[in-house]
């Protein structure tokens, strides 16, 4: 994966599309529907900051809903949005099940979707902003390989079963891992993609193999909670502990040691691409279906540059 390119690439992109559009009127008031899935997740929270202070500079009124992770409650928060008179929807779904039905809606409604990280399956939206979760999970393991010279028992923390980040970094980070023999021994899937979560299932696989080497966190959050079961385990060899998404508190915890590795989503310019995206929409300009970003292994080596100015 060529991170540094693929960020400059995604610079210059969002640079042409903001000349393309900053003829058109840019908001003038219009409303945009932010349906997020889980505010309680930092990375979502960053999207949703970079949304509304990107969007309130280009004129738009933005209306957040938080889903808290129940995909009937974001069905209704959506429907809602919609009876709101929203001009456009940047939508993440909070789960696989029902992610469609908001944007069948929306769509019904003539509102245009824009989603950012996750896909609904079956009803895409207008555009797909995302992170290349695949090739960054890949790189990840393959580090990990790595460091631990291709010896260790491995286990993996999903995220929710089924969502998309989910799907492409369980495959990434398993065949970064294949790349040097090592297999995932242990599966568990998360609901939340929490740092308790994280802590609670550690706990269980370290009692149930005190050998394990290697946790593989599909979120910053899930891996912070994996590490302090770790810290509490109090066992005799190195354990590695990776994440992924490069929250703040992760990159932290990698500045400190608590974590070793992550692979940082440029968040913030995701968010401004979807207000982008929706410019570009309402005024007829076309717009990629799919806008994926790269993400960037993140080290105790590199992570400075990353906590003074997130991407």
């Amino acid at each position: 994966m060529s991170t540094g390119h693929g960020f400059r690439a995604v610079a210059f992109a969002g640079i042409a599309l903001a000349l393309s559009t900053s003829g058109c009127g840019r908001g003038d008031g219009k409303k945009i529907g932010l349906a997020v899935a889980n505010l309680q997740a930092e990375f979502f929270n960053m999207i949703k900051q970079s949304v509304e202070t990107y969007g309130k500079t280009k004129g738009f009124t933005v209306v957040t809903v938080d889903a808290k992770g129940d995909a009937t409650t974001q069905v209704n928060q959506v429907q809602d949005l919609i009876a709101q008179n929203i001009d456009a929807l940047i939508y993440i779904p909070a789960g696989a099940t029902a992610a469609a039905v908001p944007v069948n809606a929306a769509r019904a409604a003539g509102i245009p979707v824009i989603n950012v990280d996750r896909q609904a399956e079956g009803a895409p939206g207008d555009t797909f902003i995302y992170g290349r979760s695949v090739a960054a999970a890949m790189e990840l393991g393959k580090w990990v390989c790595e460091q631990t010279q291709g010896r260790g028992r491995a286990v993996m923390i999903h995220g929710q079963r089924g969502t998309t980040p989910e799907i492409d970094r369980t495959k990434g980070f398993t065949e970064g891992l294949a790349s040097c023999g090592i297999v995932i021994t242990q599966d568990q899937w998360t609901e939340r993609w929490s740092a308790d979560e994280g802590n609670t299932i550690a706990q269980n696989m370290l009692q149930r193999d005190s050998s394990v080497n290697i946790i593989v966190g599909q979120a910053d959050g899930i891996a912070l909670g994996a590490a302090q079961a770790v810290k509490l385990a109090k066992l005799p060899h190195k354990v590695w502990v990776v994440g992924f998404d490069g929250d703040v508190g992760g990159l932290k915890a990698i500045q400190s040691g608590s974590l070793d590795a992550t692979a940082t989503q440029q968040t913030f310019t995701m968010g401004r691409m979807a207000v982008d995206a929706v410019i570009a929409i309402l005024s007829g300009q076309p717009v990629a279906r799919d806008q994926p970003t790269d993400a960037r292994l993140t080290t105790r080596a590199n992570v400075e540059p990353l906590l003074n100015a997130h991407p």
